[in-house]
């Protein structure tokens, strides 16, 4: 009689959505995190093979739940967009991030930061940008020869990647879209549209005076050929 050898099941491996860490410590770090976001998402949105999203924890190796990090914001050209729990690299086509952003709290340490570093290193991002909002400081990291270098001035850089421009010299990170347009937080976004509705209502009273005013004038031309005429004149005699 032959024995029967059970089969034996592996146990699931659970990729958690959530690290259970917060996606930002105040609110200038939020801030930030929101508008690289969100900018980047915009210059995108006609592209539906750019992924963008903001503190998803992304796994680079399949059947490893420990490794693993939540950019606070991460782009991935050749991606549908679309909603995710996680960016399970493997399910991606092994297409990792290209471009990555992190945005400095009080409370990162160095030794995490050299973590994060080492980790977007191994796992093949081209660009890496972090950004201290208490300095004020802007430093940038861009792959060559197979690892992330340091790139020596990031002032006014272009992002190979993104064609974006950075710039510091106002105190603050502005990034510039190709078309010259700076990303813009949803305060100033509200204030620009605001601004733009009341050029346009301005610019609709302008073109409804300037009607009424051709309307009047017509008016005042009709009345003084119906005087001529009545005095037995022929206006268009008077014209030509």
């Amino acid at each position: 009689m032959t024995a029967t050898i059970p089969t034996q099941t592996l146990p699931e491996i659970i990729y958690p959505d959530s690290d259970g860490k917060p996606m930002s410590d105040n609110t200038k770090q939020f801030q930030l995190i929101v508008k690289i976001q969100g900018g980047i998402d915009a210059l995108f949105k006609d592209n539906e093979n750019v992924f963008v999203a903001g503190d998803l924890l992304w796994y680079p190796v399949a059947g490893d739940n420990k490794t693993r990090q939540a950019p606070d914001t991460m782009v991935v050209f050749g991606r549908p967009k679309g909603d995710r729990g996680s960016y399970k690299q493997w399910l991606e086509n092994n297409i990792a991030p290209q471009v990555v952003f992190e945005i400095i709290s009080p409370g990162n340490r160095m030794t995490a930061m050299f973590k994060l570093f080492k980790f977007y290193d191994n796992y093949g991002v081209e660009e890496y940008y972090v950004y201290d909002p208490e300095d004020n400081e802007l430093i940038g990291w861009r792959r060559t020869d197979g690892q992330l270098n340091y790139i020596e001035s990031m002032e006014g850089w272009l992002s190979p990647r993104l064609q974006v421009r950075f710039e510091t010299a106002s105190g603050d990170l502005e990034i510039y879209r190709p078309d010259g347009l700076k990303f813009l937080s949803y305060v100033e976004l509200s204030r620009q549209m605001e601004q733009t509705q009341q050029q346009m209502e301005q610019a609709q009273q302008q073109i409804e005076q300037e009607k009424q005013e051709k309307e009047l004038a017509q008016q005042k031309a009709d009345r003084l050929s119906e005087k001529l005429r009545e005095m037995g004149i022929n206006p268009e005699d008077i014209l030509s």
